[in-house]
């Protein structure tokens, strides 16, 4: 029993040719849990086990899928792996890893595309000697279709992968940003405590020094000298911190620089995603415009094809009126040969009694060069 429709088939034609592979499109809903063990199978119309495909291929999902959303999808059929032309109908089902029917599409067959209808005269340049040459080549019509939307699908994913890309840079180029703009703060706070800390000693140092200006001039003699020194000591030091602090905002200026420059590639990425994004639209409009193209080649193939077998049976009606007609004309011929034979039969048989008589009477045989004049055949139409 078929689950809740949970993936539907898209752009599913009503026939396809077993000499190219098969393009088989469809989108997987929010609600839809895929798994890798997912597959989709060509099934006989009517098909009552999933056991019964003739062929199937996995069902596969573009990277960075997430569960839980909606996405399009599409697989591939390889053309030796087809079945062969008939009025049989087939159909694609897509089947869950538990085995259960997700999605049934719309009925197709498989046919030989007929002559006039496969070839297509394309040109191509060939690199001479003395010049460039023009070559004609005639390939199949879907198989310059299938080519085409190949080319189409080829460059809508470089597309994806050159955003991908881009994107990948920003973030890691915004986190790089974020990471050095941290460490630049927490030394710059650093140094300011480093400077703090040597600036009150200095203060209290001073302080002492006015404390003891007081005492005895020996005392305050001996203690010019060891506060000198404690000074000189702390003064040389805050001088050092003093060039590590410019050395900080040198630091902090370079970064300020390449945080600049950071912005402006920020910038130029944006622009970079946007005409990325643009390609990908231009892409996606010209697939379409494709597909639109192939359905309108697609209609007009049934349009001769229907022409072609009324043409057909036309000719058909007429040789069968021609063969009737040669029948009749042997048969009338026919006639006519049996009633010439009769007729000679007769003549022979009047000219054997003609020759008796004249033996009977002695007279000369001068009837025997007289000719009999025969009826020609007639036309039975003329007639």
């Amino acid at each position: 029993m078929d689950k809740l429709s949970t993936v539907v088939f898209r752009n599913v034609g009503q026939l396809y040719f077993p000499q190219t592979r098969v393009e088989c499109h469809y989108s997987l809903t929010s609600d839809h849990r895929w798994s890798s063990s997912d597959w989709i199978g060509i099934f006989e119309m009517g098909c009552s086990s999933v056991k019964q495909y003739y062929t199937y291929t996995w069902a596969v999902v573009p990277e960075g899928y997430t569960e839980g959303t909606s996405i399009n999808c599409f697989v591939l059929f390889q053309a030796s792996y087809l079945p062969r032309p008939s009025a049989m109908q087939y159909q694609f089902i897509y089947v869950d890893s538990m085995g259960e029917v997700c999605a049934r599409s719309r009925s197709f067959t498989f046919r030989a595309p007929k002559p006039l209808e496969e070839l297509e005269t394309v040109k191509e340049e060939q690199d001479e000697e003395d010049g460039e040459e023009e070559l004609l080549i005639v390939i199949p019509r879907a198989q310059l279709l299938q080519s085409q939307l190949d080319e189409c699908f080829k460059k809508q994913a470089n597309a994806h992968q050159a955003l991908d890309a881009a994107k990948e840079e920003t973030e890691k180029e915004k986190s790089n940003s974020n990471t050095a703009m941290v460490e630049w703060e927490r030394e710059r706070e650093a140094m300011k405590e480093e400077l703090s800390e040597l600036r009150d000693n200095l203060r209290l140092n001073c302080e002492m020094l006015k404390k003891m200006e007081g005492k005895h001039e020996i005392q305050a003699d001996h203690a010019s000298r060891c506060l000198g020194v404690e000074n000189q000591a702390a003064l040389v030091e805050v001088r050092g911190l003093q060039e590590r602090l410019e050395t900080s905002e040198h630091v902090a200026e370079g970064l300020r620089r390449e945080l600049r420059k950071l912005g402006t590639r920020k910038g130029h990425t944006h622009t970079e995603l946007n005409q990325a994004r643009l390609q990908v639209a231009q892409l996606t409009l010209l697939l379409s415009e494709e597909n639109l193209v192939l359905r309108e080649e697609r209609a007009s193939w049934a349009l001769e094809r229907e022409a072609y077998k009324h043409a057909a049976e036309t000719e058909a009606n007429r040789f069968q009126e021609l063969s009737c007609e040669v029948q009749r004309k042997e048969e009338w011929f026919q006639e006519e040969r049996m009633e010439r034979e009769k007729l000679e039969v007769t003549l022979e048989q009047e000219r054997d009694c003609n020759r008796n008589v004249t033996r009977q009477r002695g007279e000369p045989p001068a009837a025997e060069g007289r000719l009999l004049m025969l009826p020609q055949p007639v036309d039975p139409v003329l007639r």
